[in-house]
């Protein structure tokens, strides 16, 4: 796992370590240590840390204009023991609710498990973001199985091209877009 990257490609037009509008904002990376781990396994020094010692994630882009962002996911997203979703929406996503995003698009490509809890966290996030959405990427299908058997589907979309969305050949506006037709067609 220590191999696997956050995306960099869109680093010309967005780093969440200079944004200072972003929980990330001066954080300082090692390209050397490796300080961050998921149970026995190293992870990429570029992942950030919210508070979980399982679930990590990167902040590839966010627009405050359109209000929207796209992030990054690696590792175990357990909120049955360690709260993950309470942990990413009082450290991350209040914050940037706060800023004006209601469009949040996971990648999950790289999340290996889901352990659920209750759905109030979600629920909290969904009523917050009003006239905006949630949607899940490229989470593996088993881990999709998760979310929909603990009705959390309700809050995050997923399915259909959002499965298998080739996202690594845009750029964040046209993922946004495609993104943003999928639900569109769902409310239609």
């Amino acid at each position: 796992m220590h191999e696997i990257e956050p995306y960099y490609r869109w680093r010309d037009d967005y780093i969440a370590s200079e944004d200072e509008f972003s929980p990330f904002y001066a954080t300082q990376y090692s390209e050397f240590e490796f300080d961050k781990q998921v149970y026995n396994y190293l992870l990429h020094p570029q992942w950030d840390s919210f508070g979980s010692n399982t679930l990590y994630l990167k902040v590839l882009y966010t627009d405050y204009d359109r209000g929207y962002t796209i992030i990054e996911l690696i590792g175990e997203w357990n909120d049955a023991i360690n709260n993950d979703i309470m942990l990413m929406k009082r450290e991350l996503i209040d914050l940037m609710v706060d800023q004006g995003i209601t469009q949040f698009i996971l990648i999950g490509e790289n999340v290996l498990n889901f352990h659920s809890s209750d759905d109030c966290y979600y629920e909290e996030w969904f009523q917050e973001v009003e006239d905006g959405w949630i949607a899940g990427i490229n989470f593996r299908e088993h881990v999709i199985d998760e979310f929909k058997s603990n009705n959390i589907d309700y809050y995050i979309n997923f399915g259909g091209e959002l499965d298998e969305l080739n996202w690594r050949g845009l750029k964040p506006l046209q993922v946004f877009k495609k993104v943003e037709e999928q639900l569109i067609k769902r409310l239609n």
